[in-house]
C-alpha cells in the first residue's frame, strides 16, 4: 500500500509538471499564432520523439526526456545586415562568429516563399514582449489558481490571540520537551495566572490585532514590566507580571536563536478560509522570497555539489531538481499517518511553488531564458522610441543573434546546475524526517 501511494504521488506530480510545461509553451504559441508568426513545432520534452502529429503547419508531439518543452517560432533571429540568410558564412573569423552564422542559417531552413512577413523578429517590440512573457505568465497564473484553491477551499491554519497552553516553567532552548523540575523558574504567564482559553486583547496598553503583533511586543519587552489585558469567559481582566529573557528561535531564520522577551503562552490555532485578495498578498510575499532565492541559487547549488562530494552535509533549505521534488511528493503521499487532505494540499502547494519558481526564473533577463528575449524587445522599443523623438532614422530590429555566445554560456551553466541537483537528489537527498 505504501509503495503504491509513493508511486501514485510521483505520477501525480509528474503529470502536474508535464501539464505545467505544456501550458507554458501554449502561453508562447497562442499569442504568436494570433500575431501571424509561423509556428512549426510544439513539443513537451527533449531528445528522441516519442509521438507527434501534424495539424496545419505545426507539428505537436512528446519527447523522451520530460524535463522541459519548446515551441519553434520561425525567424527568432534577424538576418545579418546585407547578407543572404540562407547562406552559411564560411570566413574564418572565430568560433562564436561561425556559430552565430550557422544559427542564422538554421532559422531560415523552414522559411518558405511568402513567409517573410511572418517571421518573429519582424513583430513590433510590444508583440514580442507579449509572446515571450506569455509562457512565464501562464506559470504565475497556474501558481495563483492553485494557491487560491488551497487558501479558499482548504484554508490555512492561523494562530489567534486565544491561549491554548500556558507553560509552567522556563526551560533552556532545545529542552522544551522535558518536564519541569524544581530548579526551573515559573513562566511569567503562569505567575500572572493566565489560563488556556484566555483571549489576550492588549499588552502594556497596546491593543492586540493578531498573534504576530503580540509575539513582537513580548519579544521587544525583554525583562520589563508587562500589563496584560485579556478576556476570560467574555469578562475583561488585567494581569501584571514581568517578562523574562530567553533564547528563542529567530523569526527571520528558524535555524538561529536570539535572546528575547518571553511570556510562556502558546496560541490556539484555527483553520480559516481566505479570498483572492489574501492569495494575492501571499503571492507577493512568496514572489519576493523567490527573487531572493534566485539570487542565492549559485551558492546553494555549490553547497549541493559539496554535499555530493561528501565535503559537507546537504542543507535542508538547498534547492532540489524535479527528481528531488518528485521524491518528496512520493514520500509525503505515502505517509499514511497524515490526513489525506493534508497530503493533497501538500502536492498542490508543491506544484504551485514549482510554477511560481519557473515563472520567476524565466523572467531573468538573460538568454536563452524568456527574460533575455523580453529584455531585447524592450531595448528595441526604447531605442526606436528615442530615435523617433530625436528625429533620427529608425535603427531597426535588435540583433539578438549577437548575444548567442551569452546564451550558450548560460545554457551550459544551467545544464551543469541541473545535473548537480539531480545527482544530489540521488546520492545526497534532503531528509524529511
Amino acid at each position: 500500500m505504501t509503495i503504491a501511494l509513493y508511486v501514485l504521488g510521483v505520477l501525480v506530480f509528474a503529470v502536474g509538471v508535464a501539464v505545467s510545461i505544456g501550458l507554458h509553451e501554449v502561453g508562447h504559441m497562442y499569442p504568436a499564432k494570433k500575431f501571424g508568426v509561423k509556428v512549426t513545432q510544439y513539443f513537451i520534452g527533449f531528445g528522441r520523439t516519442v509521438w507527434s502529429r501534424r495539424r496545419g503547419e505545426t507539428e505537436y508531439g512528446l519527447k523522451a526526456i520530460p524535463l522541459g518543452g519548446y515551441v519553434k517560432l520561425v525567424g527568432m533571429l534577424p538576418p545579418e545586415p546585407g547578407a543572404d540568410p540562407r547562406r552559411v558564412r564560411r570566413s574564418n573569423t572565430g568560433m562564436f562568429t561561425q556559430l552565430i552564422s550557422d544559427a542564422r542559417a538554421a532559422e531560415y531552413e523552414l522559411v518558405q516563399p511568402g513567409d517573410e512577413k511572418r517571421l518573429f523578429y519582424r513583430l513590433p517590440w510590444w508583440k514580442k514582449v507579449i509572446v515571450m512573457a506569455g509562457g512565464p505568465m501562464v506559470n504565475l497564473v497556474i501558481a495563483f489558481l492553485l494557491f487560491a484553491g488551497i487558501f479558499g477551499l482548504h484554508g490555512t491554519y492561523e494562530p489567534t490571540t486565544t491561549v491554548s497552553v500556558v507553560s509552567e516553567c522556563v526551560v533552556p532552548a532545545g529542552e522544551e520537551e522535558r518536564a519541569c523540575t524544581a530548579a526551573d523558574p515559573r513562566t511569567p504567564a503562569a505567575e500572572a495566572g493566565l489560563l488556556p482559553g484566555d483571549e489576550i486583547v492588549s499588552f502594556n496598553g497596546t491593543e492586540i490585532a493578531d498573534w504576530d503583533e503580540l509575539v513582537g511586543l513580548i519579544r521587544a519587552n525583554d525583562d520589563g514590566e508587562a500589563v496584560i489585558g485579556y478576556l476570560r469567559d467574555g469578562e475583561p481582566r488585567t494581569a501584571e507580571t514581568n517578562t523574562t529573557v530567553k533564547s528563542v528561535r529567530s523569526l527571520d531564520d528558524q535555524t538561529q536563536f536570539v535572546d528575547a522577551g518571553f511570556l510562556g503562552v502558546e496560541s490556539t490555532v484555527v483553520k480559516e478560509r481566505h479570498g483572492l485578495l489574501f492569495t494575492g498578498e501571499q503571492m507577493g510575499l512568496m514572489t519576493w522570497d523567490t527573487v531572493k532565492a534566485l539570487g542565492q541559487l549559485p551558492v546553494k547549488v555549490w553547497g549541493v555539489a559539496k554535499a555530493v562530494a561528501g565535503v559537507e552535509e546537504r542543507a535542508q533549505d538547498s534547492p532540489v531538481s524535479v527528481v528531488g521534488a518528485g521524491r518528496v511528493a512520493g514520500e509525503v503521499t505515502s505517509d499514511v499517518e497524515s490526513p489525506v487532505a493534508s497530503r493533497v494540499v501538500f502536492l498542490v502547494s508543491l506544484l504551485a511553488g514549482l510554477n511560481l519558481f519557473v515563472g520567476m526564473f524565466n523572467f531573468i533577463p538573460l538568454l536563452p531564458l524568456d527574460g533575455g528575449h523580453i529584455a531585447g524587445a524592450l531595448f528595441e522599443g526604447m531605442r526606436r522610441g528615442v530615435a523617433r523623438v530625436r528625429g533620427r532614422p529608425d535603427p531597426g530590429f535588435v540583433d539578438v543573434a549577437k548575444l548567442l555566445p551569452v546564451a550558450y554560456v548560460m545554457a551550459g551553466l544551467l545544464l551543469v546546475m541541473g545535473l548537480v541537483l539531480i545527482v544530489g537528489d540521488i546520492v545526497a537527498p534532503i531528509s524529511l524526517s
